[in-house]
This record gives C-alpha cells, sequence and structure tokens, in this order.
C-alpha cells in the first residue's frame, strides 16, 4: 500500500471510529428522537368510542331510536344545536354514556339542573342537561361506570314547561380545559354506532 493510500485509509478509520463513539456515546440521541417524532406525532386522545361504545343516556331507549338533532338551529337561528336531544317522559332515569369523574353539578338559565362527567384519561367531558334532579349520592368527584344513575329526565333551563328530554353534549378536552371548555362533538354518531364525525 501507498504512504497516500495508508493516509486516506487512516483518515477513514478515524472519522468512521469518532462517528460510532458520538452514536454509542448520546450524540445523536437528539436527533434520532427528533426523526422519531417526525415519523410518529403525537397522537389525539382516543374517542370515546374506542373500547365500549357510548351507552344511550337515557333508560329504555335504543341506539335506533335517536334522531341527530346536532347542528339545529336553536333561539330563532342565534345559535346551533351542539348536543342531542333525547325525549322521555319526565324521570326517567339518566345514566353515565361512560366512565369518568363527576366534575360538576351546575345550574343554569339555559341547562337548568346540569352535571359534567370527565372521562378517566380527561380527554373528553359528557354533558347532561334539564334534569329533573341528580340521583342520591351524587356529588362532584364521585367515580361512576359506564351505565351508573346520575339523575333524572326533566325540563328545567330553557326545555319549556312538559318538554322533558336530556340534551347530551360531548366535548373533546385539552389540557388545562375546566368543565366549560372544550371543543363539541356530535355524540349522535358515537352513541348510533356510527363512524364518529370529526
Amino acid at each position: 500500500m501507498t504512504r497516500l493510500g495508508a493516509t486516506i485509509l487512516g483518515l477513514i478509520v478515524l472519522v468512521l471510529a469518532g462517528f460510532a463513539s458520538m452514536v454509542s456515546f448520546g450524540g445523536g440521541t437528539a436527533s434520532r428522537e427528533a426523526d422519531q417524532a417526525r415519523v410518529a406525532p403525537a397522537s389525539p386522545p382516543a374517542l370515546p368510542t374506542q373500547g365500549a361504545p357510548l351507552a344511550v343516556p337515557v333508560a329504555g331507549v335504543g341506539a335506533k331510536g335517536l334522531v341527530d338533532t346536532w347542528g339545529q338551529s336553536r333561539a330563532g337561528g342565534l345559535r346551533s344545536h351542539q348536543a342531542i336531544d333525547i325525549p322521555a317522559p319526565g324521570g326517567t332515569p339518566v345514566v353515565a354514556a361512560a366512565p369518568g369523574t363527576v366534575e360538576k353539578l351546575f345550574g343554569s338559565v339555559t341547562g337548568g339542573t346540569t352535571l359534567y362527567v370527565r372521562s378517566p384519561d380527561r380527554a373528553w367531558s359528557y354533558y347532561y342537561a334539564h334534569l329533573a334532579g341528580y340521583a342520591p349520592g351524587v356529588r362532584e368527584g364521585l367515580r361512576v361506570k359506564r351505565g351508573t344513575l346520575l339523575g333524572f329526565v326533566g325540563d328545567t333551563g330553557n326545555a319549556g314547561a312538559g318538554n322533558t328530554h336530556l340534551h347530551f353534549g360531548v366535548s373533546r378536552m385539552r389540557t388545562g380545559d375546566r368543565w366549560y371548555q372544550g371543543e363539541p362533538r356530535n355524540p349522535y354518531p358515537l352513541l348510533a354506532g356510527l363512524a364518529p364525525r370529526r
């Protein structure tokens, strides 16, 4: 081997050795993690239908009996309905559509007697409104399972006297969102077993 060939070979060996030590001692870790992040971006929270589907939250009502009222005009066209209304006789049991923790019991002019349940991963909120009242023992901080009795169908708030129904809403929550925040999603496909709308 010529002197020039030996020098070039020596340089190649040095460069390769330096590269190998950089990788083995973590010098390339940040760039590998950045590459992985580009390949696999953070995924959004799982839809609430993954695993067990949402239960229809009014006792005795099946998925086939639901009507999609999402987006209907309300208040003379001033707002859009961001939930589903499930008509039922007053006093019909209202049950948890999914597991979670009762985050807020609240009385409002529009929703009347309401209740919010946050999913265990805190990524989803389930809203129950126009209740006639809460079930015994229901309180903020209570952990519930799918099907746990929460309250009873009523006509409180702006439902209108005798217009007994459950106003049921679903919101996707961001980190730090409080019970009244989040991005509303159409509950109908989640309850009816259809593909969720994004």
